[in-house]
C-alpha cells in the first residue's frame, strides 16, 4: 500500500491542485462546499475534487455522484478523520492538496492565495487560511505550541473568566490575526498541504479518531524540518461542528481521548507525575461541558461554540 500522498501519475497530467472534503452525514454541507469552490473565479481550471464519505446514511454519496463537475467519491467506513483524509490524499495526484471539512466555505481567491504561499517557499509544508465563523467573528486556527498547564487552564477557566492568561495563550490572542507568520500547528478544518511534505511524515496519525490529529501533524512536520505558515489574505468560513453537533457527548469524549493521547506522549520530567490525572481531568471536563451546553451556554450570540482544549478543525 502506498504511503499517504504517494502517486505514480504521469507529471504531465497532474492537476495543479486537489481538494479533499471529509464528511459524515452532512450532505447539504458538502454540496454547499462544492458549490463555493465552483463559484471561485480564481480557482485552478484543472482542480481535482474528492469527497471522502465516512459511512453517511443521509444520501451524501448519491448526491455528490449526481453532480456533473467530475468530483469523485470514496465511500468508506467511519474509521476517523485522519484515516479518511489520508485515503483522500492518496486518491489524488496534485502536488498541493487542500484537506477540509464539509462545513467549510472557501471564499473567492483563497485557494489561489494559499497556493501562492506554498509556491513562494519550498520549505513550507502547509499553509492555513484565516478562518471566520458565519457571523464574521474570527475563529482561532493558527496556533503556537500547547502545554498541559495551558490546556487545563483554558478548559477550567475559559467559560468563567474568558480573558484568563491560559485562554488568551490557547487562542493566541496576543498575535495579530492579519499578519502572515510561521506557526506551530494549523487547524485541520481547512489546510493546504504540500504532498511531498505530507508523505514524508506518513500523513495524519490514524491513532487519532477525531480531533488533535492536526496538532500532532504540525509537531511531526516541524520535527522533520518543515515550516507551517498562516496566510490571512486567504479567508474561509467554517460552521463549527456540522456533523458532531448531533452526537455532542460522543464527540467530546473522542476529543478527550485524543487530547490525552497527545499530551501523554509529550509529558517530560516532573510533568510525568501528572499523567494519572489527565484522564480524570478530561473526563470531568466532558461532563461539565455537556451540562453547561445543555443549560444554554454552549454558543455565544454570534454563533460561536466554546472552543474545547486542543480543538482542531471542528467536525
Amino acid at each position: 500500500m502506498a504511503a499517504p500522498g504517494e502517486t505514480s501519475t504521469d507529471p504531465a497530467a497532474v492537476p495543479a491542485l486537489a481538494v479533499v472534503l471529509v464528511t459524515h452525514d452532512t450532505r447539504d454541507e458538502v454540496l454547499g462546499a462544492l458549490e463555493a469552490l465552483a463559484a471561485d473565479p480564481e480557482r485552478p481550471g484543472d482542480l481535482e475534487g474528492v469527497v471522502v464519505d465516512a459511512g453517511s446514511r443521509d444520501g451524501t454519496v448519491a448526491a455528490v455522484r449526481g453532480r456533473a463537475d467530475g468530483t469523485r467519491v470514496l465511500a468508506l467506513a467511519n474509521t476517523g478523520f485522519g484515516r479518511g483524509a489520508n485515503a483522500g490524499v492518496r486518491a489524488t495526484s496534485a502536488r498541493l492538496v487542500l484537506v477540509a471539512n464539509a462545513d467549510v466555505r472557501v471564499r473567492p481567491g483563497a485557494l489561489h492565495r494559499l497556493a501562492a504561499c506554498l509556491a513562494a517557499e519550498d520549505d513550507v509544508a502547509a499553509v492555513g487560511p484565516q478562518v471566520r465563523y458565519p457571523s464574521g467573528a474570527l475563529q482561532a486556527s493558527a496556533r503556537r505550541d500547547l502545554d498541559v498547564a495551558t490546556v487545563l487552564g483554558h478548559a477550567v477557566l475559559g467559560r468563567l473568566w474568558p480573558e484568563n492568561p491560559w485562554t488568551r495563550r490557547y487562542h493566541a490572542r496576543d498575535l495579530p490575526s492579519d499578519v502572515p507568520r510561521d506557526v506551530a500547528w494549523l487547524s485541520g478544518g481547512a489546510l493546504l498541504l504540500r504532498r511531498e511534505a505530507f508523505a514524508s511524515v506518513g500523513g495524519f496519525d490514524p491513532g487519532y479518531f477525531l480531533y488533535v490529529e492536526d496538532m500532532d501533524l504540525g509537531d511531526r512536520l516541524r520535527a522533520a524540518g518543515w515550516r507551517l505558515r498562516y496566510e490571512p489574505a486567504a479567508v474561509v468560513e467554517h460552521r463549527v461542528g456540522a456533523s458532531t453537533s448531533r452526537a455532542r457527548l460522543r464527540a467530546l469524549w473522542h476529543h478527550a481521548v485524543s487530547l490525552d493521547r497527545y499530551l501523554a506522549r509529550r509529558l517530560q520530567g516532573a510533568g510525568r507525575l501528572l499523567r494519572p490525572l489527565l484522564p480524570v481531568a478530561l473526563a470531568a471536563w466532558v461532563v461539565v461541558t455537556v451540562l453547561v451546553e445543555r443549560g444554554g451556554a454552549g454558543r455565544s450570540t454570534t454563533g460561536e461554540r466554546f472552543e474545547v482544549p486542543g480543538r482542531s478543525g471542528s467536525r
